[in-house]
């Protein structure tokens, strides 16, 4: 009776565990990125989850319930913010940077109160024809198979080519004119078997895992995307978990079997984030290559070295490497990509 209570004990600690995680986060002043002390923090649709920053800005509420939430952000002499579709999951935490803008009033007569905008660029200086994208909806996109492209394609004025490809038409322009930037930096096409004066490809490199809230811009840019003709995607990296190492694994039929590792680094506040991916979709059949198999790996990593004497420091990556050979001995009649007559061998590789 006695071993029977105990495992009955254990499997109800267990279940009750697993019901409940938990959100932390930081509250910064969004012109100096200082933390803001005092800020008052709690869940709109859940009684009893309050609690306030500390000297450093960091609040963390355990013990929330599974699924999604909505939380609500305020200090004094700043703009609320409320984040809804925060998804609780049990055994990761969900870390958050909130950004809150300060407020002015010059009458008593007259009050203001203004709220963040999911919609709205991060961007300030984009004012009309821009968008704000999260990982969440990048990952619920049905079709969107993880990649950025494809979801911007279900955008006003945003079409794709096709499904084969990632390609974005903006308002009938080239493909070619549109302009990838990460963590500030102009890159090349971040695809898997892109091709010279592309920017689209069937396989993104992009692991959404990776991924903070980005812009998207299809017109009246800014000037600091001159070189941008037909869109912009502007993409930001998240910072790792500063407080606990996390681990996850995971496999899909296009994104591949996946790992991702994140934790503290350092003694200054630094954390570690590191993904990596293999694909798997041509060991599958479903690459529709006949008998090509496509092959493509990448990897992503963002290092922030925390608040150092000469500032604050970081260091990012991502890199792909992605080959297919189409053998004339392996052709068919159905296969839409080889001939047999001829062999065909295509590498492409990415790196920043």
């Amino acid at each position: 009776m006695k071993k029977i209570l105990i495992t009955l004990f254990c499997l109800s600690v267990g279940w009750s565990w697993s019901q409940t995680g938990t959100l932390k986060g930081k509250v910064i002043d969004k012109q100096s990125e200082k933390p803001l002390e005092s800020a008052q923090i709690a869940l709109l649709n859940v009684q009893g989850f309050e609690t306030t920053t500390d000297a450093n800005g960091s609040f963390v509420l355990s013990g929330v319930p599974l699924g999604r939430q909505m939380l609500t952000v305020q200090a004094l002499g700043y703009a609320s913010v409320t984040l809804p579709n925060l998804e609780i999951t049990a055994g990761k935490e969900l870390i958050l940077t909130i950004p809150l803008t300060e407020q002015l009033t010059t009458l008593n007569e007259v009050v203001v109160k203004s709220e963040t905008s999911k919609g709205r660029a991060l961007n300030k200086m984009a004012a009309v024809s821009a968008r704000q994208f999260t990982v969440e909806e990048v990952n619920r996109y049905a079709g969107g198979r993880s990649d950025v492209a494809r979801l911007v394609a279900n955008f006003a004025g945003v079409s794709a080519a096709n499904d084969s490809r990632n390609d974005i038409v903006v308002r009938g322009n080239s493909p070619a004119g549109m302009l990838w930037r990460i963590e500030g930096v102009p890159v090349p096409s971040p695809n898997h078997f892109a091709t010279l004066g592309t920017t689209g490809s069937p396989v993104s490199a992009l692991n959404p895992n990776m991924l903070a809230n980005s812009d998207f811009l299809t017109s009246a840019f800014p000037a600091e995307y001159g070189n941008a003709i037909s869109g912009v995607f502007d993409l930001n990296f998240r910072k790792g978990n500063a407080d606990r190492y996390e681990f996850m694994a995971g496999v899909g039929a296009y994104p591949g079997a996946e790992f991702v590792a994140e934790g503290p680094m350092g003694k200054k506040g630094g954390s570690f984030l590191v993904a990596a991916r293999y694909g798997i979709a041509g060991y599958l059949g479903g690459a529709g290559t006949g008998a090509a198999i496509p092959n493509y790996n990448d990897v992503s990593f963002h290092l922030d070295f925390g608040k150092l004497a000469s500032g604050s420091w970081s260091l990012f990556g991502i890199g792909g490497l992605s080959n297919i050979n189409f053998l004339g001995k392996d052709a068919t009649d159905e296969d839409l990509f080889s001939a047999k007559d001829a062999n065909q061998y295509v590498d492409s590789h990415f790196a920043v």
